[in-house]
């Protein structure tokens, strides 16, 4: 008797481990989402609690790294969803042919022009403009145009990162040449040399020298200077709004090809695009969100929304960005 109620006790536990292991959902994002002041934490919980599942998280670094590693992985996969890669990286992403596709029905919500792939194989979940980000106390007429940049009176007083290291560098690389075209961004690139105080290698340090005044202009995004009024009470730095327009930077998720947690996956992104999620953007990632349920924070009244904005075929940055960062290396004297 004793050995057949062990029997049946070890036979109903190994009949529920494929279950409870089917539930689990393996989700690379970059290092900032998943921090402790990043959107990670609070919309990872939720979703948790929505699904009663477990996810595993695993924060590599930037998205390029993320991507990369997804690329890496193809012949068997080890996550489910990469959540943060932009634009930049669509047509690596398309090219490596490593997303599945899924066609949220929250996606009518979504503005057609955030709305980048007709195959649906990525969900947009937030989006930005680059901007550069002013100290008022400092500069009392700032630029209003890229050109303006190239004024003597911001000798040594720009930083910016480094296009080949940071995602806000190559978007402003970009940028660049949505304005001046392949034709003219590296003459622009060699007059705005002087005004350089250098370029880092990623937006933490740029933006740790900004506010550390050891430089009154620094390349960010429009939503930086909500964050400093939300949590500093102030409005001294402020987002210079150009002429020619604003680059726009987008942030999408998609379902790895080959994932055995297709369906689980397909409810994250749903739930990405609920209100749980994209209300949590605004005051976590800095960004907007792309389906707004509830007003934004009073604190982004000063996060500049361009009447202009530029982008790239993601296409073109794909074959193209290769070639454009070794001619901005030449340019620029590595």
């Amino acid at each position: 008797m004793y050995l057949k109620k062990l029997i049946l006790f070890f036979g109903l536990l190994f009949s529920f481990v494929p279950f409870a292991f089917a539930t689990d959902l393996t989700i690379y994002t970059y290092d900032s989402f998943n921090s402790e002041w990043g959107p990670g934490p609070t919309v990872f919980k939720r979703f948790q609690e929505q699904c009663q599942c477990k996810l595993k998280i695993v924060a590599l670094g930037d998205a390029g790294l993320m991507l990369n590693r997804v690329i890496l992985e193809k012949a068997n996969p080890k996550a489910d969803i990469l959540l943060g890669i932009n634009d930049s990286h669509l047509g690596k992403a398309f090219e490596a042919d490593i997303f599945t596709s899924y066609q949220s029905p929250l996606l009518t919500k979504i503005p057609q022009h955030l709305q980048m792939d007709a195959q649906y194989r990525i969900t947009p979940f937030d989006y930005g403009f680059m901007a550069f980000v002013y100290d008022s106390e400092k500069i009392k007429s700032p630029p209003q145009s890229l050109e303006d940049l190239l004024a003597p009176r911001y000798q040594n007083k720009i930083v910016i990162e480094d296009p080949r290291t940071s995602s806000p560098g190559l978007s402003f690389l970009h940028w660049t040449i949505s304005v001046y075209g392949e034709e003219g961004y590296l003459d622009y690139w060699k007059k705005l040399s002087p005004n350089l105080l250098t370029i880092t290698s990623g937006w933490s340090a740029a933006y740790g020298m900004f506010t550390k005044g050891e430089t009154p202009l620094v390349l960010s995004y429009a939503t930086s200077p909500a964050y400093h009024l939300e949590y500093e009470k102030t409005e001294r730095y402020q987002a210079a709004v150009f002429a020619e327009g604003h680059y726009q930077q987008v942030e999408f998720a998609g379902i790895v090809k080959g994932t055995k947690k297709e369906k689980r996956a397909q409810e994250f992104i749903d739930f990405m695009l609920s209100a749980a999620f994209q209300n949590a953007i605004p005051l976590t990632n800095w960004m907007f969100p792309v389906i707004e349920y509830q007003p934004l924070p009073d604190s982004f009244r000063i996060a500049a929304r361009p009447a202009s904005v530029k982008t790239l075929d993601f296409d073109r940055v794909y074959q193209q960005n290769s070639k454009w960062l070794k001619s901005w290396t030449r340019a620029l004297g590595n």
